[in-house]
């Protein structure tokens, strides 16, 4: 035998691609099946994912934080009992428990221009990792961001935010979720801000900012662009399909 020992993982032709992205592209192959080292990552992504979604958000990990930098903070929950519960009946994380309702109470005299909703959604860690950094970019735009008001809402979805921002009497309700994890985005927060929240609203209704994390729209940009759309949103009166020339590009650092 001649040309020295064979190779058994067989490189893809596409291979250079791979440092544009983060998907799972020119993995390569051994024999008819995926070398060794792709199966383990792909397992090893697919459990951090399984993980993100089993997460509890603990409220004492950034509470603290919050009223140190100025906000005010209440911590709700939904009317899900439990994780499991949450993941079955989509339709109990978007409303609260009526212990969440008596502890919001009745509007304020002064109700606030928008209220933030920090609900764990699909990744508690997402929340826990970007809900901070975020806030601190976006009080770099000024009112109404200054010392916010926060609600933690725990088990909860985005429609929560339309329940607590009536019962707040905020014209704007910003909710940061954690997002549905992929194999390669964990930590994926997501905000949706609607104008005039109320129970009943549609996501129709709402204006989506994505994908927000070190590796997908970092917390700078993203803040400029929910800036943007809700300065806009309480000029116009409405965000979601009826505000779809709504610009949601990036605006220039404050």
């Amino acid at each position: 035998m001649s040309g020295g020992p064979r190779r058994i993982a067989l490189a893809d032709g596409w291979d250079a691609l791979r440092r544009f992205t983060p998907a799972r592209i020119a993995l390569g192959r051994a024999g008819p099946a995926l070398p060794t080292a792709e199966v383990l990552r792909f397992g090893l992504a697919h459990a951090q994912a399984r993980d993100a979604v089993r997460a509890a958000l603990d409220p004492r990990a950034i509470e603290p934080e919050l009223l140190a930098e100025g906000h005010p903070v209440r911590v709700v929950h939904s009317a899900a009992p439990d994780r499991g519960a949450y993941l079955a009946r989509p339709d109990l994380g978007r409303r609260l428990d009526g212990a969440g309702r008596a502890a919001l109470g009745a509007p304020d005299a002064n109700p606030p221009d928008a209220v933030v909703v920090a609900a764990d959604g699909l990744s508690a860690v997402a929340v826990e990792r970007h809900l901070l950094p975020l806030l601190r970019a976006l009080r770099g735009y000024g009112p109404p961001w200054t010392g916010a008001p926060v609600v933690i809402a725990l088990q909860g979805r985005v429609a929560i935010g339309d329940e607590i921002g009536e019962i707040v009497g905020a014209r704007l309700a910003l909710v940061l979720v954690g997002e549905r994890p992929g194999l390669s985005s964990p930590d994926s927060l997501g905000a949706y801000l609607t104008y005039g929240p109320r129970c009943g609203r549609t996501d129709a209704e709402r204006a989506c900012v994505s994908n927000i994390r070190p590796a997908g729209l970092p917390c700078a940009e993203a803040a400029a662009r929910i800036d943007r759309i809700a300065r806009e949103a309480l000029r116009r009166g409405r965000t979601g399909v009826a505000g779809a020339s709504l610009p949601s590009g990036p605006a220039p650092a404050p």
